[in-house]
C-alpha cells in the first residue's frame, strides 16, 4: 500500500503534462479574452457550507463527501465542487461592493467518494467559471459561450449543447406537485434510490441513470409547462441570444443537474466519444445561492468542466499517442574536463531561454546520443579537450545529420538564428 496511490487517484507526470499545460494555457487565454479573473480557494471548507449550498438530498452530500473532524473538533470537508467555495469568498471579501458582474475562474482539485470509471476519479481536477451580479439571461449566454468557445478551440468533436430551465421557486413548487403525482403512479417501477428521492426531492428522480427509471421518467410532465411568465421570458431570451451568437443547442426538459442550488437555466455539453453518453461540461444559474450562504440577493451563473474527462474525450477522438519531449540541444561530453564544461555550457544556454540538456549520469558517447534522440533534441554537440582548447564545437542537426562549426560561446545565438 505504501507504494500504491489510493484508489480513485492518479499521478500526472512526464509525457502526460504537455496536454495538461496546453489545455490550461488555452483556458487562461480564453478567460483573459472574456475578462474573467482567477480565484484559488482552499481545498477544504466548513462542512456546513456544502450542506447548505449543495443540498442534503443530493448524492454528493449523502454518499460522496470526504468529511472529517479537525483537531479542534470542527467538521471539515474536502470540496466536492468549487461553486460553494467561490460563493463563500464572494461574500467574505465583500465582492458584492465591486463593479458587477464579478467574473472568476478556477482550476482546482476536487474530491468525491464514488465508484471509479473512465473519466471519473475520487480526486479529479475541475475547471469552472462563476459570474455573480446579474439576473439577465445575457450572463447565461456569456457563460455558455465561454464553454462553447473553449470546446471548439480544443477541437473536441461530437459535442452537443443541451439546455433547460428549472424556473424559480414558484415554478419549481408547481412542477414538484405535478411530478410527484406522476411518480406516485409509477413508483413500483423505480429503483430503491429513486423511491427515496421521491419522498425527499422528486426532481432528483429525473437525474437517475438506471435504464428502468429513465424509461418511466421519459413520460413525465415537462418543467417547461410549469414556467411562470418571467421565467419563460428569461428562457426564450436566452435561446434568442444563443441563436444570434450562432451557438447550436437542443432543449432537453430532462436536464436537472445534480445540485440543489440551480434555478432557471441549466445546461450540459454531452458527448458519446468515451462510450456511453457523457457530460463533459455542465452548469447553470443559481440565483439563491449567495443569499442562502449569508450574502445579499445576487444573480449568479456558472459551469464546471472535468479536466480528466475532457482529456479522455480528446484522446478518444484524436488518439492517445504521447507527444515526444522536445529539447533545443543536447550537449554531450568526453572525459572529465568535457563533462564539467558541458554543465556550465548548458546552464548558460538555459539562462538564454534555450531548452538544453547534458549528461549527468556518466554515459558513454554512444549512450549519450541515444538519450539525445529519446528526449527529442533538435541539435547535439560533444565537448572534449579538443573542443575546449579551440573554443569551438560541431553542432549537429539531429534530423539531417549536418554539422555546423560554432563557437562554444555562440551556441545560443546560433540556435536562436535557426528557430
Amino acid at each position: 500500500m505504501l507504494t500504491k496511490a489510493p484508489k480513485g487517484t492518479k499521478d500526472i507526470y512526464g509525457n502526460e503534462m504537455p496536454i495538461w499545460h496546453d489545455i490550461e494555457n488555452q483556458i487562461r487565454g480564453i478567460c483573459e479574452d472574456f475578462g474573467i479573473g482567477e480565484i484559488r480557494t482552499p481545498i477544504f471548507e466548513h462542512t456546513e457550507l456544502f450542506l447548505r449550498s449543495v443540498g442534503d438530498t443530493t448524492d454528493i452530500v449523502q454518499k460522496e463527501m470526504y468529511t472529517f473532524d479537525d483537531k479542534a473538533g470542527r467538521s471539515i470537508t474536502l470540496k466536492p465542487e468549487s461553486t460553494a467555495g467561490v460563493a463563500r469568498a464572494y461574500i467574505e471579501h465583500g465582492m458584492f461592493n465591486d463593479p458587477q458582474p464579478v467574473k472568476m475562474f478556477y482550476i482546482s482539485p476536487t474530491f468525491r467518494y464514488e465508484n471509479t470509471q473512465a473519466g471519473r476519479q475520487r480526486q479529479f481536477n475541475q475547471f469552472g467559471i462563476e459570474m455573480f451580479g446579474s439576473y439577465s439571461p445575457a450572463l447565461d449566454a456569456e457563460v455558455i459561450s465561454v464553454a462553447e468557445h473553449l470546446i471548439k478551440k480544443l477541437g473536441v468533436k461530437d459535442i452537443e449543447l443541451r439546455i433547460n430551465s428549472l424556473g424559480g421557486p414558484e415554478c419549481r413548487a408547481k412542477y414538484n406537485k405535478a411530478l410527484r403525482e406522476f411518480i406516485g403512479e409509477n413508483l413500483n417501477g423505480l429503483c430503491r434510490e429513486c423511491k427515496a428521492r421521491y419522498e425527499k426531492n422528486p426532481l432528483r428522480v429525473l437525474d437517475c441513470k438506471e435504464e428502468g427509471c429513465k424509461k418511466i421518467i421519459s413520460g413525465a410532465p415537462s418543467i417547461l409547462d410549469c414556467l411562470g411568465p418571467e421565467c419563460r421570458e428569461h428562457f426564450e431570451t436566452l435561446k434568442e441570444m444563443l441563436n444570434q451568437m450562432g451557438i447550436k443547442y437542443t432543449v432537453d426538459p430532462q436536464i436537472v443537474r445534480g445540485l440543489d442550488y440551480y434555478t432557471r437555466t441549466v445546461f450540459e455539453f454531452v458527448t458519446t466519444s468515451i462510450g456511453a453518453q457523457s457530460t463533459v461540461c455542465g452548469g447553470g444559474r443559481y440565483d439563491n445561492l449567495i443569499e442562502e450562504c449569508g450574502g445579499p440577493k445576487t444573480g449568479a451563473v456558472g459551469f464546471g468542466l472535468g479536466m480528466e474527462r475532457l482529456i479522455l474525450t480528446l484522446q478518444a477522438q484524436n488518439g492517445s499517442d504521447r507527444p515526444k519531449p522536445y529539447r533545443d540541444i543536447f550537449i554531450g561530453s568526453i572525459g572529465q574536463r568535457g563533462f564539467i564544461k558541458s554543465q556550465a555550457v548548458v546552464y548558460s544556454l538555459r539562462k538564454h531561454g534555450i531548452k538544453a540538456e547534458c549528461d549527468t549520469v556518466g554515459r558513454s558517447v554512444k549512450a549519450q546520443m541515444k538519450y539525445a534522440n529519446k528526449i527529442g533534441a533538435a541539435y547535439s554537440a560533444i565537448l572534449g579537450d579538443e573542443e575546449i582548447e579551440k573554443g569551438a564545437v560541431a553542432v549537429k542537426n539531429m534530423e539531417t545529420g549536418e554539422n555546423i562549426n560554432v563557437n562554444i560561446d555562440g551556441i545560443a545565438e546560433f540556435l536562436n538564428s535557426v528557430k
